[in-house]
């Protein structure tokens, strides 16, 4: 059975955002979405460990603190470290998907440029990630 998740979506970029979140009603799998506008305001999110996401979901290219900043100081944080990050982001730039893997990221995740194929990559990450066993704190 599918379980609902809490998902944190990093996204500086409103039309994205709001694209997400209208795919997320589309789907109609009940998933809870926090949002962040970057990696400052996300990090400042997760300091509540109570209410912490079973997934991050993030673009790379944000201002203030960019997604593999944001991504190192995840991966080194005790606490934190253990959520799986998603990358979603038009940067299909061979040395950022190295060094994402490199920092340990669960996926990289290209935005098309079809709307029904950005369908189709959100439905099948949420229901890979619904479907796994997740640490929960």
């Amino acid at each position: 059975m599918r379980k609902l998740l809490k998902i944190l979506f990093i996204e500086d970029d409103t039309i994205e955002s709001m694209k997400f979140n209208r795919v997320i009603a589309t789907l109609k799998f009940g998933h809870h979405i926090n949002e962040a506008k970057n990696g400052e305001e996300a990090l400042a999110f997760l300091t509540h460990k109570d209410n912490l996401p079973d997934i991050i979901i993030l673009d790379l290219n944000m201002p203030k603190l960019n997604g593999i900043d944001f991504l190192t100081i995840l991966k080194n944080d005790i606490v934190l470290n253990y959520i799986p990050a998603i990358i979603l982001t038009t940067s299909c730039n061979h040395n950022d998907i190295k060094q994402c893997y490199k920092i340990g990221i669960a996926g990289y995740i290209l935005k098309p440029l079809k709307y029904e194929d950005y369908i189709s990559k959100i439905k099948h990450v949420l229901e890979y990630w619904s479907n796994n066993e997740l640490i929960t704190e």
